[in-house]
């Protein structure tokens, strides 16, 4: 359900909340938290969106404060969504328009939820310090998404370095949960070997691979450098260097499957798939207090890293990289095998046909017993 409210007042958003609660008792009780979304209108319904199926998993009230055009007369248009377009909570879309568009906070504040966490999200370009932002003061924490803001992936997260503040996080952090989860295990594993060079490759537009490199420079405490992947995206491999040879992960960009290998034990692919931004969204609704091993990443363990002059190929021919093309080569090779051995497995579990010897015998005994049964009904006449 949507409710327009054109040309309203905060006053009457919330007395309309409170009917619709009443009426159609459709909205949850158990919100943990208010969400504020501040995005503009052309990313408005996106943003939405995310949101909406992050809540699935933290019920919460979203507030999403869309940034018209300044011009003209101060208008605020509200309107209310609840039920199936709400997902598991209830969201208020505030279009402040005119002066009203320079005081988001005065207009949010009577909408928050008594007496629960506060949440901030800048689905694109966020301000150059959230933390002071007037909407960011009210908040626990603050979300924004480098990969979506404005200027260079190092550049961005350099002024989000410079100006962090507990509390403050990004979505780029979030997608590489899982790259970081994987290489932590592979070196959880002997030999316990300290890891001596390590190298990232990702396109020019990740800033996930800025902090991830940033990531390994801290918990490593080795030389990080960072290739960049011409007309390629995202995070694309690793590599780390130690005594015994070399760890690699690497993805193919178009792929939700990685390989893994590593010294003294056969080569693996292993479930890496794509993050969507909703669910990273979830994944910083999960905790309210401070993320540390982010904050050492970007402000810590980002300026250590060094930016290779070499593009991506150029590191793999130096040997620095691991070559995507192998890898996939790799991969293709292990499920070949493993079809292969699923149809022997397949072939070993059916019945043998019976050998001649063994036919021959089930007929003579089946002869002797129709002759016997023959020989009874003769008996009985």
């Amino acid at each position: 359900m949507i409710v327009d409210l054109p040309s309203t007042s905060t006053a009457e958003i919330s007395k309309k909340l409170v009917r619709l609660r009443a009426d159609t008792g459709s909205m949850a009780l158990s919100r943990v938290l208010t969400l504020v979304v501040v995005v503009g209108e052309d990313d408005a319904e996106e943003a939405i969106e995310t949101a909406n199926d992050a809540s699935r998993q933290h019920p919460c009230r979203i507030i999403v404060v869309v940034t018209g055009n300044r011009r003209g007369a101060a208008r605020l248009d509200g309107q209310i969504r609840v039920g199936g377009d709400a997902g598991a909570s209830e969201v208020v879309v505030l279009r402040l328009y005119g002066p009203l568009a320079d005081h988001g906070r005065a207009v949010v504040t009577p909408l928050l939820l008594a007496d629960s966490p506060i949440v901030a999200w800048w689905p694109t370009t966020a301000p150059r310090n959230p933390a002071r932002d007037p909407i960011g003061v009210m908040a626990q924490r603050r979300v924004t998404d480098a990969a979506r803001s404005a200027g260079a992936p190092r550049t961005v997260l350099k002024r989000f370095g410079e100006a962090y503040e507990s509390g403050d996080s990004d979505l780029a952090w979030s997608r590489i949960t899982l790259w970081r989860g994987l290489l932590a295990a592979a070196l959880d594993q002997p030999p316990y070997e300290q890891v001596s060079a390590a190298t990232v490759v990702a396109g020019g537009d990740s800033p996930s691979g800025e902090l991830l490199a940033g990531w390994l420079a801290v918990r490593l405490k080795c030389p990080v450098s960072l290739a960049r992947a011409r007309n390629r995206s995202g995070i694309i491999s690793v590599r780390l260097e130690r005594a015994s040879g070399t760890v690699d992960l690497v993805r193919p960009q178009d792929g939700n499957t990685a390989t893994l290998s590593q010294p003294g034990q056969p080569d693996r692919t292993i479930a890496l798939p794509h993050r969507g931004d909703a669910e990273c969204l979830a994944d910083e609704l999960r905790r309210l207090d401070a993320d540390e091993v982010y904050a050492d990443a970007l402000t810590r363990g980002l300026p250590k890293v060094g930016l290779s002059r070499q593009t991506a190929s150029e590191a793999v021919k130096a040997g620095k990289a691991p070559s995507v093309a192998e890898a996939e080569r790799t991969a293709t090779r292990i499920r070949r095998a493993a079809r292969a051995s699923a149809s022997s497995a397949m072939v070993s579990a059916m019945p043998l046909p019976p050998k001649a010897d063994d036919t021959a015998q089930v007929k003579k005994a089946a002869t002797k017993k129709l002759a016997r049964v023959r020989a009874d009904r003769k008996e009985g006449s």
